[in-house]
């Protein structure tokens, strides 16, 4: 038999990876929740505690709302700007800022 070196081997489960990332990202899809609607005074509430939590510089736990799902995370609170619907918190794990719309946000509680 005469094989040519430059010739590549035969890969059997060449396109695998192409099928698990088409796979993981119809799990992903089917995992996705609608964004919940929160009452005003829930919506009250959250501001409420921001704006405590930007006065004390206390940590809090944020429940979010990102592409169809509901995020926690741990930081604390640098700005709150209500009529501009935004807030920037600082993330307790890599410790960047996050600046986020606050009509994404789910619940806000004290550590």
């Amino acid at each position: 038999m005469n094989y040519d070196r430059g010739m590549k081997k035969w890969r059997p489960f060449a396109s695998m990876p192409e099928q698990y990332t088409g796979l993981q990202e119809v799990i992903n899809k089917q995992a996705e929740v609608p964004q919940p609607l929160l009452t005003e005074e829930q919506m009250e509430q959250i501001n409420f505690t921001l704006i405590e939590a930007l006065h004390t510089n206390k940590q809090v736990y944020l429940t979010y709302y990102k592409n169809g799902h509901h995020i926690t995370d741990t930081g604390l609170i640098q700005f709150v700007d209500s009529l501009g619907d935004q807030f920037i918190f600082i993330d307790d794990v890599f410790e960047l800022k996050n600046k986020m719309r606050l009509s994404e946000l789910i619940d806000v509680r004290f550590t």
